[in-house]
């Protein structure tokens, strides 16, 4: 049978003391670190390093970055911890031109900041100046003197102001082939009577059509524009059913002029 080893007191003082020694270095090392970090973190935040570095903007067409970024409260001096995403999203909805708008932030201290726009929808002539309406109905600033209207019919008179946004909301699910045919949109006394809206098309036509179920109805227009005759011109009266008014040309002398 092997003789038990025996190990006295005096040998294993070096080992334990070897043991705290080792301890001790590691509770000395841990806390040092954490001293330096708590360091590094005091200059970080103290110092410039800790300000946003870039400021994206996306998504916006009609209201240019400045304003977007001027809106949202922060800058290139701001603190990036400090960015608020939804006090910032808050603070861009409240533009009329904003529908939503979404902050996302990353590696290093960068922003970015992503809208979606109401579209316009119409342009209201007012005197000599136009004024973007929007798909909620909302009426911007006016287009600067020597801005035109683009990619939307211009509202030349409009009597029924309380279905102005009925008329937005309608407007925006017209699709864009469409939409960019119509020139004006007009509302006399009698088609405010009867709940239309005529509408002055870029081929020449015209159109009577109800502001309920507006965009619906007016999608059958490219094919009933299909069946004219060519060159022919007239008043489309389109409702729960349809019909084709031609011009009727009326002579003076050797000139010729159509009746509307």
């Amino acid at each position: 049978m092997d003789k038990l080893k025996v190990v006295t007191i005096e040998d294993r003082i070096p080992k334990l003391k070897e043991q705290r020694r080792q301890k001790a270095n590691r509770r000395l090392i841990f806390y040092l670190s954490l001293f330096f970090l708590l360091v590094l973190a005091v200059v970080y935040f103290q110092s410039g390093m800790s300000n946003i570095k870039k400021l994206n903007v996306k998504g916006n067409y009609f209201v240019d970055d400045k304003q977007i970024i001027a809106a949202s409260g922060i800058s290139l001096d701001s603190k990036f911890m400090n960015v608020d995403e939804e006090e910032i999203q808050r603070k861009l909805t409240s533009l009329n031109e904003v529908s939503s708008a979404n902050v996302k932030r990353s590696f290093y201290n960068e922003v970015t900041i992503t809208v979606q726009e109401f579209q316009r929808v119409g342009y209201i002539k007012q005197k000599d100046r136009y004024y973007p309406m929007l798909q909620n109905g909302a009426m911007l600033s006016p287009l600067k003197k020597e801005e035109r209207p683009v990619n939307a019919p211009v509202i030349m008179q409009w009597e029924d102001k309380d279905r102005l946004e009925e008329l937005a909301q309608e407007l925006r699910t017209v699709p864009e082939g469409i939409i960019h045919r119509i020139s004006e949109i007009h509302q006399n006394k009698e088609d405010m009577k009867s709940g239309n809206v005529t509408l002055y098309m870029t081929d020449g036509n015209e159109v009577k059509i109800s502001i309920n179920g507006f965009s619906e109805r007016l999608s059958n227009y490219p094919l009933m524009v299909e069946q004219l005759k060519s060159g022919e011109k007239g008043t489309f009266y389109i409702g729960i059913s349809s019909r084709f008014e031609k011009y009727v040309k009326k002579k003076k002398g050797d000139s010729s002029e159509t009746e509307r």
